[in-house]
């Protein structure tokens, strides 16, 4: 099957399944409301802060505060693409339409990364522009320093957390599994790295948290990462490499 034929496949798969479309929507969704929320109390507070807190004080990060659960849906978001293939049994199918397995992959990931991508970036602008609007005089504007690279960051890292779970859902190819390994890590075992003294520096390349460093314009003064924002993008871009090449060896060698 010519390469053109697979992504416009893949591309009717995606299309097609209602969950991938709902989670989508929920990312949005679950970004813009929270962070405009974050922002809000974020205005409300910033009369009662410190001198220090001020100078840390970051109106362009506070507006993606609703990342940290809007990537839950692009996991899951990321976790269906690959998986669903797996439970349902078409697997078969499709590596009989398309015997090289890696284009097969491949295709997908490139479609859906594309896919999230778009709404990566929408998502990010939109929830910018709301959560300064909230900010008031306390706003950042697109044009300040380091600001437009963090919003364009934002999309960058929706669009990598769902790639990355794609990896691990083509080494896993079980929705559950991989939804059961990747929620924790998130949610519990990278916040419990990063805030623990004792492990917080290898917390700190973990990709959730030195790809987020993308979205900081301000870095606090007693809190400064070994890396910058691009650097931090890129072991970042690390992890979602592993997680593919891991997911390529898996369905190179194991039966559908």
């Amino acid at each position: 099957m010519a390469a053109i034929q697979v992504v416009r496949s893949e591309w009717t798969k995606i299309r097609s399944v209602a969950s991938t479309v709902w989670t989508l929507s929920l990312a949005v969704v679950v970004t813009i409301a929270l962070g405009m929320l974050i922002s809000a109390l974020s205005r409300h507070e910033y009369d009662n802060m410190g001198a220090g807190r001020r100078l840390s004080f970051d109106p362009t990060y506070i507006s993606f505060a609703g990342m940290s659960l809007g990537q839950l849906a692009m996991i899951v978001f990321g976790v269906l693409v690959v998986s669903n293939e797996y439970s349902t049994g078409m697997i078969r199918t499709s590596l009989s339409a398309v015997p090289r397995r890696g284009s097969f992959l491949f295709s997908k990931i490139a479609v859906a990364a594309g896919l999230a991508l778009v709404v990566g970036l929408a998502t990010s602008f939109v929830t910018f522009a709301l959560g300064q609007a909230v900010l008031g005089s306390h706003r950042a504007e697109l044009g300040d320093p380091g600001v437009l690279r963090a919003v364009i960051g934002g999309g960058l890292y929706m669009t990598l957390i769902a790639v990355f779970s794609m990896g691990v859902a083509a080494m896993l190819r079980s929705p559950m599994l991989s939804l059961g390994i990747l929620m924790p890590f998130f949610f519990l075992i990278s916040n419990i790295l990063g805030n623990v003294p004792a492990t917080k520096k290898v917390g700190r390349y973990l990709p959730d948290q030195a790809g987020s460093r993308i979205m900081q314009v301000v870095t606090p003064v007693d809190d400064s990462p070994p890396y910058g924002p691009w650097g931090g993008l890129a072991i970042m871009v690390g992890w979602v490499a592993a997680a593919l090449a891991g997911g390529y060896v898996v369905l190179k060698k194991r039966d559908a």
